[in-house]
């Protein structure tokens, strides 16, 4: 009888253990499971640009022959942020060569709330970041730097809305170490009403 005592204990072991294997997943489902959730930063307030929404074409208005100037503006992931779009071209000037860019900008609430934070990238190679205000009809975009600005360089753009489907736009410039002057100024519709408009005609 002795002989069988080490199998037996041997035999109780096993079964020990069998009944802890079988009590974990036991305890397991009745252990409710972790959620992890990334908190959202607030969806942005973009009802002072809403009527920016469309394409608009138009011309420069100065003195010499008429530039030609193209923009739009659209919602995307989610109405969290503001794709804009812009090609200009110019033609010679007195004191500027002809030119022609095209440029694409990521329109976004700023981190501070006051206002939206714009990066754009241009066809010229440059990437630029400005602080876009709003008041009353008037949005302003003031440079505030970015990864590759045009160096010494400075642009800052006036946008007016003049009428339910026209605004004017101002853009100004500074040379390294002067001050800002007129670069162009182009009045633009919006396509839809351009269209509507000829239609009648």
């Amino acid at each position: 009888m002795r002989g069988h005592q080490p199998r037996d204990g041997m035999r109780l072991l096993l079964l020990a253990l069998l009944g802890a294997l079988l009590t974990v997943p036991a305890a397991a489902k009745d252990k409710p499971p972790v959620l992890y959730s990334i908190p959202l930063p607030p969806q942005p307030d973009f009802s002072q640009l809403d009527w920016l929404v469309g394409e608009w074409m138009g011309k420069t208005t100065s003195s010499g022959p008429p530039g030609g100037v193209h923009f739009s503006a659209r919602y995307d992931l989610g109405k969290r942020f503001m794709i804009l779009q812009g090609e200009v071209s110019l033609p010679a000037g007195k004191s500027a060569p002809a030119s022609q860019e095209s440029w694409l900008g990521i329109l976004g609430a700023s981190p501070d709330g006051l206002g939206y934070i714009l990066r754009t990238f241009s066809s010229t190679g440059f990437i630029a970041r400005y602080r876009v205000t709003v008041e009353g009809p008037e949005i302003r975009f003031d440079p505030e730097g970015g990864e590759k600005p045009p160096p010494g360089w400075l642009f800052r753009r006036l946008v007016q809305r003049t009428g339910v489907a026209e605004f004017t736009e101002n853009v100004q410039v500074a040379p390294p170490g002067k001050s800002f002057f007129d670069y162009y100024t182009a009045k633009l519709n919006r396509v839809e009403a351009q269209e509507k408009t000829g239609k009648d005609k």
